[in-house]
């Protein structure tokens, strides 16, 4: 039996209830304050790392190290490591492909299909085919 001065729980998430999506702390949004006033992120960093990761790539010749072998392994080095740094910097610059919202025209879904043209179909008659059918 339930006493007067309890109630019954609902349990489970309630809808609106929580920190929401994406909010930053206080102590965050000092950080990223302050880090900004610095002039140059870490982003910023690791983007001009990367490019001069892959500048110097394409800069190693056989001059340099005399063997083509030497020349290859130490290209495919460095570019490793510049896609090391590019992989960890890409996903502040893009997007998931899931945080987009893939659409058709005016907001519609997508529509997708296969459109088999027999040989003998002359262009109006399969560009009147090709036309979307509403």
């Amino acid at each position: 039996m339930i006493e007067n001065n309890q109630k019954k729980s609902k349990g489970g998430a309630r809808a609106g209830a929580g920190r929401k999506t994406g909010s930053l702390t206080k102590r965050t949004r000092q950080i990223a304050e302050a880090v900004a006033t610095q002039g140059i992120t870490p982003l910023e960093v690791m983007m001009k790392v990367m490019h001069q990761l892959y500048e110097e790539a394409g800069n190693v010749s056989e001059q340099d190290l005399g063997d083509k072998e030497l020349v290859s392994e130490a290209r495919i080095k460095l570019l490793n490591m510049a896609a090391t740094v590019g992989r960890h910097a890409a996903p502040y610059i893009h997007p998931r492909l899931s945080a987009i919202e893939h659409t058709g025209k005016d907001g519609a879904p997508l529509q997708s299909g296969v459109l088999v043209v027999p040989s003998s179909m002359s262009v109006e008659d399969w560009e009147r085919s090709a036309q979307p059918k509403h």
